[in-house]
């Protein structure tokens, strides 16, 4: 069996053919577009298995009632393997309700699919560059980096997942004045590193120990032959070796959650290459930049503001508020401007962009998403681009703030959160809310063993029913398939829900939300926990029964299976799934 055919992929195929034999019998007008039709599990379980729109979104270009067409779609719905109803909701919505046997089938497809049940051809290989962390390489990733390395991280491993080839990329930002100031921070480590008293650094400065390092490595290798020159002598060349041992510390702190991107691009680099000027040179071969004086800033007088002739790229055009410019008054690029540049380049070798941004970049959103519609719109076709916002962490302990680091001196670095609470954690709770909420993390809270902590209840899930599958092979009873017709209503309730996870892959995808995947594992976490409690107050109800070693193979090999379905949502994430706890 393979993934086209899981149940949701069948049962869309057999609306499909349904479509068809109405179209065939000239009920319905060939050529509709059925890119709206879906089906899905109805909002209430006691009104089906099994919903579709089809009526509701063909009727109009049919000309047709939708329940009048429901009616006639209906009739060959009920004919379909394994309907044993199909029923007319509402205005015309039609709800399908299902024998065991295709859930049954679902189960043996969760069984022989193994690490790959989920998996899609959706994406039809399209590469989507995948942009996250681009921290500017100033010190060590701190918490206010980690839910976006871990947003973009999961985002590109289900992308994969559901068929795309995908480009996991970081963005140096090496070129601005933040990395100068990082020259000049190292350069007091440097004196310091030679006997220099050098006090408290100055505000302005970045003062963790971090730098110490790179202070004694200069001082090795350089002697005192830049402590007192001037410091166009020793600027560059600090700012190359800070940089690059950033990079390395950066690196290193993406490991311990388990990140690797593909390409690191520099800004630097990008400049000397040029590909600003190129940028600039096309669009203005395009008219999508002149040179024009922007408004004065509000609160400025005209005896404080000068204007100035910049180029201006056409950002009104593609519905910015005003034309931004993509060079300063001194003829350095602006942000804007390069970074303008570096999504052009990145265009060149994808087919859809994805950027994972901190909140406070939401006012630059609309020009950058400009710009992009703009270049790729004259390659032929305007390529797809989405930025995702993700909002800041607030570390808490037992519900009061941190905010302090003994190693970087100013914020809590998230090698001392992976120290302590673990990287599956860390990972977890990044996407137990959606990236754009708020969110607080508790170290007190986030490895506490209740219901209440999503991370510990997904992960005792799978704990619990390794432990049910060692106690049922100590007792000689193994997962079998040989009797699943005696599962009974509980049983198939599990199976429905977990069936959903191959169009849940597809979706999230779509949106690009890889915490729908977080949300479908504490759901079905909740419904396995709740399953196995049954047997608490009624022995039949057991997942091991002594007593009858055919319905306990049958529950053991559903259990087997959820086990399975828990790690392959679990390894999206990037979380290990524990065999005991």
């Amino acid at each position: 069996m393979t993934q086209s055919t899981t149940l949701y992929a069948a049962y869309a195929g057999h609306i499909a053919a349904a479509l068809d034999a109405l179209e065939a019998a000239g009920t319905l007008p060939a050529g509709l577009n059925r890119a709206a039709v879906t089906i899905e599990p109805p909002r209430d379980a006691a009104h089906g298995d099994l919903s579709t729109n089809a009526a509701m979104v063909l009727a109009k270009g049919a000309g047709m009632n939708p329940r009048q067409l429901a009616e006639a779609l209906c009739a060959q719905l009920a004919k379909a393997p394994g309907v044993t109803s199909a029923e007319i909701a509402g205005p015309g919505f039609i709800n399908l309700r299902l024998a065991a046997l295709p859930w049954l089938e679902e189960l043996r497809a969760i069984a022989a699919l193994g690490a790959d049940y989920g998996r899609s051809a959706v994406g039809g290989g399209t590469t989507v560059n995948v942009e996250y962390v681009s921290a500017n390489p100033t010190g060590p990733m701190h918490m206010g980096h980690c839910r976006g390395a871990v947003v973009g991280d999961a985002l590109a491993s289900l992308l994969e997942f559901a068929g795309h080839k995908v480009i996991r990329e970081y963005y140096v930002n090496d070129a601005g004045a933040q990395v100068d100031v990082l020259a000049r921070s190292v350069h007091i480590r440097y004196r310091e590193a030679l006997g220099e008293a050098v006090g408290e650094i100055p505000e302005g400065l970045y003062p963790g120990d971090y730098l110490v390092p790179i202070g004694n490595e200069l001082a090795t290798g350089f002697g005192d032959r830049f402590v007192a020159a001037p410091e166009s002598e020793w600027l560059v060349l600090f700012r190359t070796r800070a940089v690059a041992a950033m990079l390395v510390m950066i690196r290193a702190d993406l490991a311990l959650l388990g990140i690797k991107h593909d390409l690191f691009s520099s800004e630097a680099e990008l400049q000397a290459a040029g590909k600003p000027e190129q940028a600039e040179q096309w669009l203005r071969a395009h008219d999508l930049v002149y040179d024009g004086v922007l408004e004065a800033p509000k609160g400025k007088t005209l005896d404080d503001w000068e204007p100035v002739a910049l180029p201006l790229f056409r950002s009104t055009k593609f519905g910015d508020d005003q034309d931004r410019p993509i060079k300063k008054s001194d003829g350095s690029w602006t942000y804007f401007g390069a970074d303008l540049a570096y999504h052009f380049q990145k265009a060149e070798s994808a087919d859809a962009l994805v950027d994972i941004w901190g909140a406070d970049h939401a006012g630059t959103v609309k020009r950058i998403k400009a710009a992009v519609a703009a270049m790729t719109a004259g390659t032929g076709q305007p390529k797809p681009f989405e930025v995702k916002l993700v909002q800041m962490v607030q570390l808490l302990r037992d519900g009061e703030p941190v905010k302090m680091s003994k190693r970087a001196g100013t914020f809590v670095t998230l090698a001392e959160v992976v120290e302590e609470v673990g990287k599956d954690v860390v990972r977890f709770t990044m996407l137990t809310r959606k990236p754009e909420a708020q969110m607080d993390f508790d170290f007190a809270k986030v490895v506490e063993a209740s219901k209440d902590n999503p991370v510990f209840y997904v992960q005792y899930a799978h704990a619990r029913i390794r432990s049910t599958l060692r106690k049922g092979a100590a007792e000689g009873l193994v997962p079998s398939n040989s009797a699943l017709e005696l599962l009974g209503e509980e049983d198939l309730t599990l199976i429905k829900q977990a069936a959903q996870f191959p169009r849940l892959v597809e979706a999230a995808a779509a949106a690009r939300e890889p915490h729908r995947v977080a949300f479908f594992l504490g759901d079905l976490a909740a419904a396995f926990h709740a399953y196995w409690n049954l047997g608490n107050d009624k022995p039949e109800k057991r997942i091991i029964l002594s007593q009858d070693a055919n319905l306990s193979g049958a529950r053991l090999y559903l259990a087997q299976q959820i086990g399975q379905l828990v790690r392959n949502g679990l390894a999206l994430l990037g979380v290990e799934a524990v065999e005991e706890m």
